[in-house]
């Protein structure tokens, strides 16, 4: 009978305290909400601006390509696709050259001039050049014709830097395989644009490119603003690209845009897929950031002037072993 009394008193004690532990930790808990309301809500003001913001962005990205050219997976054979477009007045600015300077302007894709092996061939050469240096930031060229090759923030001549060890990177099928592809480039170029291929020459910069998602450490780097080829550079009248490696698969972003009043239009990179088009104003164009992987392209140009062309590259003789 005692422990009875004794458990009593101490229960109701008990279940007193645990009223006043409740009611305590109802009003802290109150406390803690009512003083971070104002932050909870500034940071779900705060999410729900930035999921706005990514929001608009990517519906920016959607609209910004209002039309495709060409996918990936498409196979543009055998003939260019083409798209004509109103000649602008920039080639009113420079000396006319009768059968090569563009009288009918446009863009056009193709998938036939050059095959996926030899794209790939011509990758590797490209990556074994670009290893011996490469930008600090995204965008990295070879250019075989002047010995140009990014290195950290400035350019070296690699026949010059490396001296006989260039030998060791380039072969001469690699310089004979790149010799034939601008010829097949410029044969169709001239071809579609119903031009004299013999009177159109070679110029630069012509250059092998491989761009990543690396951030830019100069202008050099800077690859994906808008611009005009002729106005940029004054001698080219026809430009091209031949694509090493494909979109979606070897990296994302990357796509080619061309600039109209009325939208863009854009074109899926594609191993082997080789774009031309007119250099002025009437193919104001640019690249996409890429944003995953690594894009590998060759910029190939052309000029109506004798006095801009440059000869095709050639393996210093001292070289061979």
């Amino acid at each position: 009978m005692a422990l009875p009394r004794l458990r009593n008193p101490q229960g109701a004690n008990a279940t007193e305290i645990e009223k006043k532990i409740k009611r305590g930790n109802a009003l802290r808990q109150g406390s803690a909400w009512r003083g971070s309301r104002g932050p909870v809500a500034l940071l779900l003001l705060a999410a729900c601006v930035c999921g706005a913001g990514v929001w608009l962005y990517l519906s920016s990205l959607d609209s910004e390509v209002t039309e495709t050219l060409v996918r990936q997976a498409e196979l543009v054979s055998p003939q260019p696709r083409v798209f004509s477009v109103e000649c602008s007045e920039d080639y009113e600015n420079y000396k006319r050259y009768p059968g090569c300077t563009p009288k009918k302007c446009g863009r056009a894709i193709a998938d036939n001039v050059v095959t996926r092996e030899e794209s790939q061939v011509l990758k590797r050469l490209a990556e074994r050049g670009l290893a011996l240096a490469g930008s600090d930031g995204g965008a990295s060229i070879l250019d075989l014709h002047s010995g140009a090759l990014s290195m950290g923030k400035q350019f070296v001549n690699i026949y010059r830097y490396f001296g006989d060890q260039i030998g060791d990177v380039f072969t001469q099928e690699d310089f004979e395989l790149y010799r034939d592809v601008r010829g097949r480039i410029q044969a169709v170029i001239a071809e579609t644009f119903g031009l004299e291929p013999t009177l159109m020459y070679l110029t630069k910069p012509t250059f092998f490119s491989r761009i990543n998602s690396t951030t830019a450490k100069t202008q050099h780097d800077e690859y994906w603003h808008p611009h005009i080829d002729k106005v940029t550079y004054g001698s080219f009248d026809y430009t091209s690209l031949l694509y090493l490696s494909d979109y979606g698969s070897d990296f994302t972003g990357g796509r080619f845009i061309f600039m109209d009043q009325n939208g863009n239009r854009t074109v899926e990179p594609r191993a082997g897929r080789v774009t031309f088009f007119s250099s002025g104003s009437e193919n104001l164009h640019r690249v996409e950031r890429v944003t995953w992987g690594t894009r590998y392209a060759i910029t190939v140009s052309f000029t109506c002037d004798p006095a801009h062309a440059i000869p095709d590259p050639t393996l210093p003789e001292n070289t061979e072993g």
